[in-house]
């Protein structure tokens, strides 16, 4: 886009707006420049009420709407003016013919679709809500920004006054060509999220296009390395999370802060009880339900305080006071909560470098949306894992059956497992996480290192894998898992089954006097 100052005057406007915001001051700034104003339905009666002067498109077209008012614009003399080139001798003939005046502004907002769908309408009344006159005006606005200025958004009235002050009732061709852009982006999204809604509809077929709504929320640093350039898009939905959250101080959000962040804030809303966790590169370093938030803290930091350092802390409780002392001794890069007391946010003003985020309230870790990830040359769009296992789902396979202690610590790290990277084994107890290891390429070296890191082998720390229950994402293939498990003093094991050497796993574990669950249910995380 080069900076091209050519200036067209503006002279006469058509108006049609659902979003009324600031319409009243930018149309009274447009009167006081002598603009003629044009104008239909809701949007003329709000002017007229104003006391401000403007002509009806039907008595300019003499014709009225018709079809309950599904065609008022859509006329030769509206688009004749919109798309008429000014430097086209044949054009300008043929407008006079027509007795077709210029349109030099146009200033449209669409139906709220997106809001009737998000409101659960009926059929219908979505229908009803796709605009299709608004959508035409502004794509040939748009098209014909050498001569058009396009506006599709209130914030822009600001910057169009400006341009005309400063250019004697005109505009720039440098700002009409950026109007324009944001003007086919509106269409763009407005579109997408039409064909998405329709697309929908079949819930047997996958939709055979998938348009993609999102809008840039912050330009990055870099990506998660520094030679690599970053953005970051919201996509539109309403579930909260750091796309959606408040940042209420700290330095601006890395490509890797906010991974990580999304990660730990789904993992924590996954428990009603209060929960922390504690994330670093996408895996919890610690994880605790207790029957406070501040104990919660406290036992999440003693599963790898090492690892924790400089980590993502994610609450699933608002921060008061006492937690944010706590948090205050602790170096963290964020903090996600879903709000936080004004007390808490002046002691935690100290450490400025700290990201806090309030995102206002919890996603629903049930709620069947979707995950997108690229690669070479396509995409892979999937559920999101809303998979959960209750006690009554359970099934033990071994002669030792789990205590009612037992299954509580068994679903706790279970769930904790669905948000640690695969292959991943959790060591739980009393509902906090002791050992974790995520990521490898061998489940049994996954539990080697869950074990170590709860102290099993390791002459400078307490076992507290003693006494614990491990969870697996995915069966055993072999029996080596378990017994590593089992060396490290677990007294209960869960795992979704369904190997071909199960029951040669369910042996060891009978051998060892250690009770076996299996779910039924994987929950690999790549």
């Amino acid at each position: 886009m080069t900076k091209n100052f050519q200036v067209k005057k503006i002279k006469r406007a058509l108006i049609s707006v659902y979003d009324k915001t600031e319409l009243i001051p930018f149309c009274e700034f447009l009167s006081s420049q002598g603009v003629e104003i044009l104008s239909t339905g809701g949007t003329s009666s709000a002017i007229k009420n104003a006391g401000l002067k403007i002509t009806e498109v039907s008595d300019y077209t003499l014709s009225p709407e018709i079809l309950g008012g599904r065609v008022k614009t859509l006329h030769p003399m509206i688009h004749g003016g919109i798309l008429a080139k000014r430097s086209d001798s044949e054009h300008i003939e043929e407008m006079k013919r027509q007795n077709i005046l210029p349109i030099d502004l146009v200033v449209v907002n669409l139906y709220p679709f997106k809001k009737t769908i998000d409101s659960q309408a009926d059929f219908n009344e979505c229908i009803e809500n796709i605009d299709i006159g608004g959508p035409t005006m502004i794509r040939a606005a748009a098209k014909n920004y050498m001569d058009v200025t396009i506006i599709v958004q209130p914030s822009d009235y600001k910057f169009v006054k400006d341009e005309m002050l400063m250019n004697n009732g005109g505009v720039s061709r440098y700002f009409r060509e950026k109007l324009a852009v944001s003007a086919f982006s509106h269409t763009a999204e407005y579109d997408g999220i039409i064909s998405n809604w329709f697309q929908s509809q079949d819930t047997e077929n996958p939709p055979k296009q998938l348009n993609i709504v999102a809008k840039l929320r912050q330009k990055l640093r870099y990506g998660e390395n520094p030679h690599l350039s970053a953005t970051f898009y919201h996509d539109g939905t309403n579930r909260a999370g750091v796309a959606t959250a408040k940042q209420l101080q700290g330095k601006e959000l890395s490509y890797n802060n906010i991974n990580d962040t999304d990660s730990a804030f789904e993992l924590v809303a996954e428990f009603d009880t209060p929960t922390v966790a504690i994330v670093k590169h996408a895996n919890p370093c610690g994880v605790s339900s207790a029957e406070n938030i501040d104990d919660a803290f406290n036992k999440a930091l003693e599963c790898d305080p090492v690892s924790a350092y400089g980590g993502i802390i994610a609450l699933n409780r608002n921060v008061d006071t006492k937690i944010s002392e706590l948090i205050k001794n602790h170096f963290a890069e964020v903090l996600i909560a879903p709000k936080i007391d004004p007390q808490a946010l002046e002691i935690l003003s100290s450490k400025k470098n700290l990201r806090i985020l309030i995102t206002g309230e919890l996603p629903n870790p049930k709620s069947k949306n979707t995950m997108l990830r690229s690669v070479s040359g396509g995409l892979l769009i999937q559920d999101r894992d809303f998979g959960s296992v209750l006690p009554e789902n359970l099934e033990t396979v071994t002669k030792c059956k789990p205590s009612d202690d037992e299954i509580k610590d068994l679903i706790f790290a279970f769930k904790v497992c669905k948000h640690t990277k695969s292959n991943a084994i959790v060591y739980a107890k009393n509902e906090s996480t002791v050992g974790i290891g995520a990521g490898q390429m061998s489940r049994v070296d996954s539990s080697k290192i869950a074990a170590w890191k709860a102290g099993h082998g390791n002459s400078t720390q307490n076992n507290k894998a003693a006494g614990s229950v491990v969870a697996s994402d995915a069966f055993f293939p072999f029996a080596d898992g378990l017994l590593a498990a089992a060396e490290a003093g677990v007294t209960a094991v869960i795992q979704p089954g369904g190997s071909m050497r199960d029951k040669e796993v369910i042996e060891a574990a009978n051998e060892r006097n250690i009770s076996m669950v299996f779910t039924g249910l994987r929950h690999f995380r790549h």
